[in-house]
């Protein structure tokens, strides 16, 4: 799971990232091309534009809160069920919660279905 673990912070580091060019990057490298996305925010998006675009957009509400990585509470073959956290930098109590199932293919995320807690 080592390496899986990595892309589940990678894949928090591209919720964090506010410049468009680094993020598309992140995406590109951390995404498989044909990646999806569903939460209580987002109906579901498909690929890398759709989720760079989100991504921005929720980033104008965040302010300078940041994503940070709860746990991983289980994973098996290619999925992993983990818990993360958004709030300020070095606050005591998070201003939101919530868990994500990451689904991957190979060295990439192909899916991610979130829920907050």
């Amino acid at each position: 799971m080592a390496l899986r673990s990595h892309l589940i912070l990678r894949y928090l580091d591209i919720w964090n990232e506010r410049d468009t060019a680094a993020r598309q990057a992140l995406i590109e490298a951390v995404f498989t091309e044909d990646s999806f996305y569903s939460a209580p925010d987002h109906a579901g998006l498909h690929g890398h534009g759709e989720l760079s675009e989100a991504i921005g957009r929720s980033q104008e509400q965040f302010g300078d809160m940041v994503f940070t990585l709860g746990r991983v509470i289980n994973a098996h073959h290619d999925t992993a069920l983990f818990t993360w956290e958004l709030g300020a930098p070095n606050a005591d109590t998070p201003a939101a919660t919530g868990y994500d199932v990451v689904d991957f293919t190979g060295d990439r995320i192909r899916r991610v279905v979130g829920f907050f807690a």
